[in-house]
């Protein structure tokens, strides 16, 4: 698929004007990381569901100074994500805030939407599950999904640090944008998988516990910096990519 491609097809599936933008700017975003497996192949992963809500509206049902709960009511993550996100960024947290979201998938490429909370100076942690895929390296049915971590720090230099790792050897959109097999999708460590599928354990469960309907779902820790680490790193690692900077 060609870039132009991407907003007629997205409206072709009947998605509202501003959510075609919100969808086609994060794969587009995607695409130009690098990351094609959140790229564009998933408007064609799109195309082939059998039941695709597109009216449905994401829902915040709790809204307290340090904790909110929203209900994506399974239309697409992405739009939950994005409503999230922009009310963090329209009403940010004093200190700290968890936001829990449920019935919320798919969420895309985790460090797109950190980037943006530390775009305007905040701090966010994001994790969300997906469908159970990685087994313990010992063997076993699949226990948990690929459940990635993002992590985004502002920078008073305007270079945030964006960390964005899959607990999987591969991620599922790799899978769909035909660059690995899903056999491929396994703990990444090779010995030292163990350490993944504990991670992936881990966020599994925080997530499970905090999400009160039987589904995948997103948390999202939000905080305002005490401190602004991040030049000082990069003075630090002179000649060394951080995480989130571009090749």
């Amino acid at each position: 698929m060609q870039p132009e491609e991407a907003r007629p097809r997205l409206a072709a599936l009947g998605f509202r004007p501003e959510d075609v933008e919100t969808l086609a700017a994060h794969f587009l975003d995607a695409e130009a990381r690098g990351s094609t497996g959140h790229g564009l192949s998933r408007i064609e992963w799109l195309e082939t569901w059998d039941e695709l809500s597109v009216e449905t509206r994401p829902e915040r049902v709790i809204a307290e100074a340090g904790y909110e709960r929203w209900d994506g009511h399974d239309g697409l993550g992405y739009l939950t994500l994005a409503a999230v996100v922009d009310a963090q960024l329209a009403d940010p947290p004093e200190h700290v805030r968890v936001i829990v979201c449920t019935r919320t998938f798919p969420t895309g490429a985790l460090g797109y939407w950190v980037r943006k909370l530390a775009d305007a100076g905040l701090v966010a942690l994001l994790t969300a599950t997906s469908p159970r895929r990685l087994a313990s390296p010992q063997g076993g049915p699949p226990l948990a999904g690929t459940n990635p971590l993002a992590i985004a720090i502002p920078s008073s230099d305007g270079r945030p640090v964006v960390s964005d790792v899959s607990m999987g050897a591969v991620t599922h959109g790799d899978v769909l944008a035909g660059l690995a097999k899903p056999d491929d999708l396994i703990p990444f460590g090779g010995e030292q998988a163990h350490k993944a599928f504990a991670l992936a354990v881990g966020l599994q469960l925080l997530v499970d516990a905090l999400v009160p309907h039987d589904s995948h779902g997103a948390v999202l820790l939000v905080a305002r910096p005490e401190a602004d680490p991040v030049p000082a790193l990069r003075e630090l690692a002179v000649g060394v990519r951080l995480p989130g900077d571009r090749g």
